[in-house]
């Protein structure tokens, strides 16, 4: 049984691969998630430390949480993967589908600390991995959105046919190319659902990594 950490973002592609990676009979033993420097944020979708940890729990997974800047992420994530090593793990899941980039990345910090990445998903038809998560039981909140792909009513929207049929055809409806990201809640592999509150959305501008304009659902 292969040992591994999941590089975790709380969002759909996440739990899927996990959930495939769990069937296929790897021993997860961790899930991997990178904060901002002051540890207040999620990098991947913005979500807050104790909704992860809360997601974790009822998962039943560890959640190792790391602070990072965009200067120093990947010799922070790095650093970390080597110290999963020394804990005898072998692999690193990831939820990415198709962007070579991302794979790319993933084996290089990956081969860096002498584990094997894996991709669960790698290659599938993006919205039959979808139509897979609703299939399953899965239930997700989306917590983000590219404002310049869909405007502010999408966000804070639950994941679900609704929403699917009413994104506009430039979007995907994996969101595989960033135009939303979502928060997992529940489903078969939840020991129970994660309690959580849309308390607003807001707009966010950043500069870092790359000049941005997203609407951001502030969960609690």
């Amino acid at each position: 049984m292969p040992r591994a950490f999941f590089s975790w973002s709380g969002g759909k592609d996440s739990m899927l691969a996990l959930h495939r990676a769990l069937d296929a009979g790897y021993r997860v033993e961790a899930l991997l998630a990178m904060f901002d420097d002051r540890g207040e944020r999620s990098r991947s979708h913005a979500l807050p430390p104790a909704l992860m940890q809360a997601q974790a729990d009822a998962l039943g997974i560890p959640l190792v949480m790391c602070r990072a800047s965009w200067t120093d992420y990947e010799a922070v994530f790095i650093e970390q993967l080597r110290r999963f090593a020394a804990q005898g793990l072998t692999h690193g899941l990831f939820g990415d589908i198709d962007l070579q980039a991302h794979r790319d990345w993933e084996e290089r910090v990956c081969a860096a600390a002498g584990l094997q990445a894996a991709l669960p998903l790698w290659q599938q038809p993006r919205r039959a991995l979808v139509d897979e998560l609703l299939a399953l039981g899965y239930r997700a909140r989306v917590v983000c959105v590219d404002a310049r792909c869909l405007d502010a009513s999408f966000c804070g929207r639950l994941f679900d046919a609704d929403f699917i049929a009413a994104l506009p055809p430039t979007v995907d409806a994996c969101g595989e190319n960033g135009e939303f990201h979502t928060f997992v809640f529940d489903g078969p592999r939840f020991a129970r659902p994660v309690p959580h509150v849309l308390q607003a959305v807001h707009e966010r501008r950043s500069t870092n990594p790359a000049p941005g304009h997203h609407v951001v659902a502030e969960l609690a």
